[in-house]
C-alpha cells in the first residue's frame, strides 16, 4: 500500500495537518488500513525532503500544515495513471502456511483448510453486513463510495480465499484417492 501517494491525494484537497491526513486516510479507507501517526510524519517529511509537499504554516491549533507543491501533483498524476503491479505477488502466509503443512509430519491439512475457511467466511458475512449499512447510510457521499469501493474489495478477496481453500480441499482428496488407490 502507498502511505506516499494516499497521502498525496489528501492533500490534493487542500492543506492539512498530519493527525487530520490520518483520520481522512482512515475514514476513506473504511477502517481497512489504520496508520500509525509515526507512519504519517515519517513520510510527510519524506515527501517534504523529496519536494512533493512543503510545510504552510500553522493552522489555529498550532498544527504544521502541509501543502502539496507541483512536483507533488505530478506525481499525484502519474501514480493515478499507472497500473497496480502484479508481477511480483506479495507473501501471503496463508499459502505459506498450507505449503508447508502439507509436508509437515501430524498436521490435519484439511483441518487447517477448513479452519481458515471459516474464519474467511466469518470475515465475508462481516463485510456484506458492513456494505448493507454503509449502502443504507449514504452511498451517494464520496467518502461513502470510497468506503463501498474498499468493502466490496474485501468481499470479493474473501470470496476468492473460500474458492480457493475449495480448491485446496478437492486437490487433497484427489491426492489422497490417489494415494490410496496405489496402496
Amino acid at each position: 500500500m502507498s502511505i506516499r501517494h494516499g497521502l498525496l491525494a489528501l492533500l490534493e484537497g487542500g492543506p492539512r495537518y498530519g493527525s487530520r491526513l490520518r483520520t481522512e486516510f482512515e475514514t476513506r479507507t473504511g477502517g481497512t488500513w489504520p496508520l500509525n501517526i509515526g507512519q504519517v510524519y515519517t513520510t510527510l517529511g519524506r515527501l517534504e525532503r523529496d519536494g512533493m509537499v512543503a510545510q504552510n504554516g500553522e493552522d489555529e491549533g498550532g498544527r504544521t500544515l502541509y501543502t502539496l507543491t507541483e512536483a507533488g501533483r505530478a506525481e499525484l498524476r502519474g501514480w493515478f495513471g499507472r497500473p497496480v503491479e502484479r508481477e511480483s505477488p506479495p507473501r501471503d502466509e496463508l499459502a505459506i502456511k498450507l505449503a508447508l503443512a502439507v509436508t509437515a509430519p501430524g498436521v490435519d491439512v484439511r483441518e487447517v483448510v477448513e479452519t481458515q475457511r471459516r474464519h474467511a467466511s466469518q470475515a465475508l458475512h462481516e463485510h456484506v453486513r458492513q456494505r448493507a449499512q454503509a449502502l443504507a447510510d449514504s452511498p451517494g457521499h464520496p467518502d461513502e463510495l470510497a468506503r463501498l469501493l474498499v468493502l466490496e474489495q474485501l468481499i470479493c478477496h474473501a470470496e476468492a480465499e473460500i474458492r480457493w481453500l475449495d480448491h485446496c480441499e478437492a486437490r487433497l482428496l484427489r491426492l489422497t484417492v490417489t494415494e490410496r488407490a496405489e496402496e
